[in-house]
């Protein structure tokens, strides 16, 4: 499913606020005539995007799973849409704990001028960025680590998670104005992402040099790394299974 996160406190379900979880399974109570409780791949937080979240529920459904995507898409939110439905075979398959790895992906403006057609989905950085620099250090969160420095446990104590991609690009078509940082791994602290970002782009704007996200990291202390980048230029892409 994808859906814009600007209106909407986070995907969990909350009460009295509206929540991406909530817009789906008040929809799908509307289709079934039966409260349902849907599980998903991803927590995201207030304001963060997504094309590729993932989520499942038990369902009593006289018709094919293309009626219910096409019924579901007709009375969601003009900013919810589900992209695909489809029955799953495997009774044990959980988004969450059967996923393999999430791929999330970060977009900085770098124009002197903001852009009122982007700046739902990006974030401005008017100033120039060392962008190699940045990418020598994200270098230093590929592999396991304890993350503490960068987040909260989304479950549980630990908070060492791997990491198997980190890196700064540009894509073609964005006139060098678009700069994006995909990052995968198996699993996600709270607000990880966007601490890593965050500190990140203080070694691009010189307020930090490379090495020093090595020490944020080893050092494992939260209150070291940067302040998370806003919520709007994030979006969960995929989950792989």
């Amino acid at each position: 499913m994808e859906y814009d996160g600007t209106s909407y406190f986070g995907f969990q379900i909350q009460a009295r606020r509206p929540t991406i979880q909530g817009s789906l399974e008040e929809v799908l109570a509307r289709l079934t005539g039966e409260r349902i409780r849907i599980r998903y791949a991803g927590r995201t937080d207030s304001g963060v995007h997504a094309v590729g979240q993932v989520i499942s529920f038990h369902a009593r459904w006289r018709h094919t799973a293309a009626d219910l995507e096409r019924a579901w898409n007709a009375l969601l939110p003009v900013d919810i849409a589900v992209r695909h439905v489809e029955p799953v075979a495997d009774q044990r398959f959980h988004p969450r704990y059967s996923a393999r790895s999430r791929v999330y992906q970060y977009t900085v403006w770098t124009s002197p001028w903001r852009s009122p057609l982007h700046s739902r989905y990006s974030y401005h950085e008017p100033k120039p960025l060392d962008v190699d620099g940045m990418n020598q250090a994200a270098r230093f969160l590929i592999g396991e680590h304890d993350f503490a420095a960068f987040g909260q446990p989304t479950q549980g104590e630990s908070t060492v998670r791997a990491v198997a991609v980190a890196k700064w690009w540009q894509p073609e078509d964005s006139a060098r104005v678009r700069l994006l940082f995909t990052i995968e791994a198996n699993a996600f602290l709270r607000r990880m992402v966007r601490s890593v970002v965050g500190t990140l782009l203080e070694v691009g704007k010189g307020f930090r040099p490379v090495d020093g996200v090595a020490e944020v990291l080893a050092a494992r202390d939260r209150r070291l790394a940067a302040p998370p980048a806003p919520a709007g230029g994030l979006c969960l892409m995929e989950v792989k299974y």
